[in-house]
């Protein structure tokens, strides 16, 4: 980069000065090549210590050597060198933004932050933030539709070139593959759990099992105890009926889901509504309600569509959280 550089002034002089002359020549050559040198060495600076490079300098690394190329195409005396001789003093703006933007890739890759990109950010946001409230809260009906516009344009703009952010984005759209794919194995390699070997499991047990029938004693009064051990209700109703002979021969009987306002009364927590922020309890209650609302039990990914589908809300991470525990209970439930 210093070699074309130093390429690109020695061939301006020697341009110049066929035509005007070494002190002329040398002049140019300091006006264009030599203050686009301190200017690279100005950007290089700052880029090694981190920060970012002002709009001067910037502008001035092309605008001096366009300069220089005018002075030596009005010094050639023909088409082809017109060319040769406006090209000529480019080969330094080349070699200060090349060497301009290697430094800032290094500060980048050792620091792990680029100072021109925070930069146009700042700006990008300091505009978008000015334009949304002169856009609410100006008196001016047509200057309001203006900034609404200008704020929809900055936005394209927020995070372009921030290779910080992107990684971030990375990271979190990562995080959600990996946990569709575990949720996707654990119901693929889940195990069914046979009636043979596991009860209906549940942290609610108790309040699913069936109350027993009282024993009657061996007296002709067989029916009239029975009537007066059986559970009754507020409208003297008999609770529990006779047992059925799918009972007497050891048949499962079918057990009615309990409601969500049962769930959360066994649980000791208030009952939990839709679009109300849920406690880490009542999320487990609710699902844990989803889950036993049908026969066999519904997956993971079906409790979740139907915690949606009913309106209750609740963070991705704070769900599978409450669906281990879930989980961990029926495991350690015998």
């Amino acid at each position: 980069m210093l070699a074309t550089g130093a390429a690109g002034g020695a061939g301006t002089f020697s341009n110049i000065k066929g035509a005007y002359g070494s002190g002329t020549a040398l002049g140019a050559v300091s006006a264009g090549e030599g203050a686009t040198a301190v200017l690279a060495l100005v950007l290089l600076g700052l880029t090694m210590l981190g920060q970012s490079s002002p709009r001067a300098v910037r502008v001035g690394l092309w605008l001096l050597p366009a300069a220089a190329s005018v002075m030596a195409a009005m010094a050639a005396d023909g088409p082809g060198r017109t060319v040769i001789y406006a090209v000529t003093p480019m080969g330094m703006c080349v070699a200060a933004e090349g060497m301009a933007f290697l430094a800032r890739r290094i500060v980048v890759h050792t620091d792990g932050r680029d100072a021109e990109a925070e930069h146009r950010a700042a700006v990008v946001v300091r505009s978008l933030a000015f334009h949304r409230a002169r856009a609410a809260n100006h008196p001016d009906a047509r200057v309001r539709k203006w900034s609404e516009r200008a704020s929809w344009r900055l936005a394209r703009r927020v995070g372009a070139g921030d290779a910080s952010l992107g990684a971030r984005l990375l990271d979190v759209q990562r995080e959600r593959v990996t946990t569709g794919a575990d949720v996707a194995l654990a119901d693929m390699f889940a195990v069914a759990v046979t009636p043979g070997r596991h009860a209906v499991t549940a942290p609610v047990t108790p309040a699913l099992t069936p109350a027993p029938e009282p024993q009657a004693p061996p007296t002709p009064a067989v029916a009239e105890v029975a009537t007066v051990a059986a559970p009754r209700d507020g409208e003297d109703t008999q609770v529990n009926a006779p047992r059925s002979e799918a009972e007497e021969e050891g048949v499962t009987p079918t057990v009615t889901p309990l409601t969500l306002d049962e769930v959360a009364a066994v649980a000791g927590v208030p009952t939990p509504h839709p679009a109300e922020p849920l406690t880490d309890v009542q999320l487990i209650v609710v699902l844990r309600h989803l889950r036993y609302s049908d026969d066999p039990p519904l997956s993971y990914r079906q409790a979740v569509t139907a915690f949606r589908d009913a309106g209750f809300v609740g963070g991705e991470q704070r769900i599978r959280t409450a669906w281990g525990a879930l989980m961990s209970q029926e495991e350690s439930t015998p």
